[in-house]
């Protein structure tokens, strides 16, 4: 059978062409997607009654179909959903909030179909497949169940307007934490408000100011005035650097108790939705809505998670703790009064003090080795010598939503094009959401012709932008998120699947798809790699050893308050999602508080409201799911050491396993389990001494 859906602008495959999905243009073409989407499914439940008439089914009669009716609502939403995310504007985001509930509609009816219930389980009933088939028909089968395929009419019309009220609460969540981003500044006009801030945070400032101030003047970074914000690249940079005290304490504060009160009030927000994914998940007959998410991931049980976490936070904690005593010792002799004691909004500051005096390392001073240009002149070259690829820039190729947008190409060994991708680096956050994030454009596959459809990616960062003749100058740290954004962007790329449903991170297990981006960070502490992409971009000398150096020391210094912190929001993600009896009544601020005293060694003040924008959970993909990124972390961890101990300076074996890497993580997608998968390139299952001695946490008193 032949799906048919056709609009003027919603064509359903190849690139969108970006600038013409205006709000107007969308509130005109995107209904006539979704009625025709809608007589497609309909066309769809007719063909397969008739299919279900025969003994046997194959593969083909039941899979493209369903593959297509769902790539088509893919692609047209996702056209939507990405702009919402770096494009916002008031109108966007009101077509975009009128139609989610339309499309979480579309989504259901899909997944509460009967008839292609009945023809999923008759499929694989009447044929033997192989590994992968089966784990996309088990998959396929279980999202159904869990779409509430099987529920009686009560529960169903309860659990689609559970659906379709979390769609509205996800999205009003994520507005409210933008708009409470945008809504605080301070106009700064004296010097001693800014002292101790680097030229470059001043730049940045004074141009915030002048555009929020419509002067037409040229901009004075040494004169001012500045806007402080707390748009992430400011906000980071003034706690770092700032000398005044007060200032930091009124920004942190503002910082933490964002969308917690007035108009974008979010705490209200938080219980209902927790309270509903509760009411969905009993529906569908898990004790909690974290049995539910688990189901389908690789630690599959909460115990396992929790087993993880303790195993992390016991070393973690006794290594904060010795974290925290020396920051206060080295305060103290700083300057801090001894009457006062380190709070929250002075960790950054007097850490990049004592980074400086122990290590003599100055990060803001790196900046000029890291032009955004040439770290991904390096990237490309390290995904070379790995992977055997050829990434060349295509700008002008493909249609783009904003001036800064790169596009890319990927060519295999032979010169033949695998892949594609884009990449949005700067920070815009007037319209653009915080964070960094991969997201497919198109997936691998064939178009109803047979022709190869290749897979294309979104790498979307929030870094410096550049300024005053200036290119992009990135912090280490934004080196990081590069490589991390770019390795998620690989495993969708480099797949060697054929069948769309396991390709790329297609059917790859929520907790398991952090491994390949959080391997790749790993070679920013590699020596070669890192001295091939640091090079001044005035002058292009190449970072002195003694930097690299500093950086490696660096990467362990304060470790235990860093991965505290995020096991801190792992446990509270998974408490809150367990429906334990010892938390149940408790406010979910409440809980998180108590967690704070086995996961912080500065306990969260009054102001802080943290839990009002964690979009991770409430208004993106990792409810119950946040422990993922310690999960993939200890599998990185161990698949790096592989490289390690065959010598990271011996360039065959490091090819050689970039190979087996290649081959196994990045090619293999979805179509085996993740612990299967890694078994075939580690030759072992994963174990956590390698993020330990990583992370060099401490395992004695």
């Amino acid at each position: 059978m032949r799906i048919k859906t056709k609009s003027d602008f919603f064509i359903c495959k190849g690139l969108p062409d970006f600038e013409k999905f205006t709000p107007e243009i969308i509130q005109n073409e995107f209904p006539k997607v979704l009625n025709n989407l809608e007589n497609d499914f309909n066309d769809i439940q007719a063909y397969f009654e008739k299919l279900l008439t025969e003994e046997k089914l194959d593969w083909d009669q039941i899979m493209m179909p369903l593959n297509k009716i769902n790539e088509e609502l893919r692609w047209s939403w996702g056209v939507i959903s990405h702009l919402n995310a770096v494009n916002n504007s008031e109108s966007l985001r009101d077509v975009y909030s009128k139609f989610l509930p339309e499309v979480i509609k579309l989504g259901n009816k899909i997944g509460q179909s009967k008839v292609i219930y009945k023809a999923l389980i008759r499929l694989k009933d009447t044929n033997v497949f192989d590994i992968t088939k089966n784990r996309i028909l088990d998959k396929e089968i279980l999202d159904m169940e869990h779409s509430g395929i099987s529920l009686e009419d009560a529960d169903q019309k309860r659990f689609n307007q559970n659906s379709e009220r979390l769609g509205d609460l996800s999205t009003k969540f994520s507005n409210n934490v933008l708009d409470a981003t945008n809504k605080w500044f301070l106009i700064l006009e004296d010097h001693l408000q800014i002292e101790g801030l680097p030229e470059r945070v001043l730049e940045l400032m004074a141009i915030s100011a002048k555009n929020h101030l419509k002067r037409t003047e040229k901009i004075n970074p040494k004169n001012g005035p500045w806007k402080l914000s707390l748009d992430i690249p400011t906000y980071t940079a003034f706690m770092t650097y700032a000398k005044n005290r007060d200032l930091r304490e009124t920004l942190y504060k503002a910082f933490v108790s964002r969308a917690s009160q007035g108009d974008e009030n979010n705490n209200i927000i938080i219980k209902e939705i927790l309270d509903i994914r509760q009411d969905q998940a009993n529906i569908l007959g898990y004790k909690s809505w974290a049995d539910l998410s688990l189901s389908t991931k690789m630690a599959n049980e909460i115990q396992n998670v929790e087993k993880l976490l303790e195993e992390l936070r016991e070393p973690s904690f006794k290594t904060a703790k010795r974290e925290l005593a020396y920051l206060n010792e080295f305060a103290y002799k700083n300057g801090l009064n001894p009457k006062e004691k380190i709070e929250s909004w002075d960790i950054n500051y007097w850490s990049e003090l004592l980074r400086k005096e122990k290590l003599n390392l100055d990060q803001e001073a790196l900046r000029p080795w890291f032009p955004l240009n040439d770290v991904l002149k390096g990237l490309f070259r390290l995904s070379k010598k790995l992977f055997d690829i050829n990434v060349i820039e295509a700008n002008g190729e493909a249609p783009i939503w904003h001036k800064d947008v790169l596009f890319f190409n990927i060519f295999n060994k032979d010169e033949k094009k695998i892949a594609s991708f884009y990449l949005d680096p700067f920070s815009r956050p007037e319209s653009k959401r915080g964070g960094a994030w991969m997201d497919e454009c198109l997936n691998k596959g064939k178009d109803e012709n047979g022709k190869e459809i290749l897979p294309v990616a979104y790498l979307v960062c929030n870094q410096t932008p550049p300024s005053n003749g200036k290119p992009s100058l990135m912090s280490f740290d934004e080196v990081l998120t590069l490589f991390h954004e770019f390795g998620h962007g690989l495993q969708h790329m480099l797949t060697t699947v054929d069948l769309p449903q396991a390709a790329g991170i297609n059917n790859v297990e929520w907790d398991a798809v952090e491994l390949p981006s959080q391997f790749m960070e790993n070679w920013c502490f590699d020596k070669v790699t890192l001295l091939n992409i640091a090079k001044h971009w005035e002058t292009g000398e190449k970072l002195p050893d003694e930097d690299y150096k500093k950086l490696c020391e660096n990467r362990t210094f304060n470790c235990g308050m860093a991965t505290l912190r995020q096991l801190h929001f792992a446990i509270t993600d998974l408490r809150l999602h367990s429906n334990k009896p010892k938390y149940q009544g408790q406010e979910p601020d409440q809980v998180r508080r108590d967690i704070a005293q086995t996961t912080t060694v500065i306990e969260p003040i009054d102001e802080d409201k943290f839990l009002c924008c964690f979009s991770h959970i409430f208004a993106g993909g990792y409810s119950a799911g946040y422990y993922s990124y310690k999960w993939a972390e200890v599998l990185s961890a161990d698949a790096f050491s592989m490289f390690e101990e065959a010598d990271l300076e011996n360039i065959n074996n490091v090819k050689s396993i970039g190979k087996k890497f290649k081959d196994t993580i990045l090619s293999l997608g979805g179509s085996l389990s993740p612990l299967e998968i890694f078994k075939l390139f580690r030759g072992r299952e994963p174990r956590t001494d390698s993020l330990i001695k990583h992370l060099g946490l401490s395992t004695t008193d």
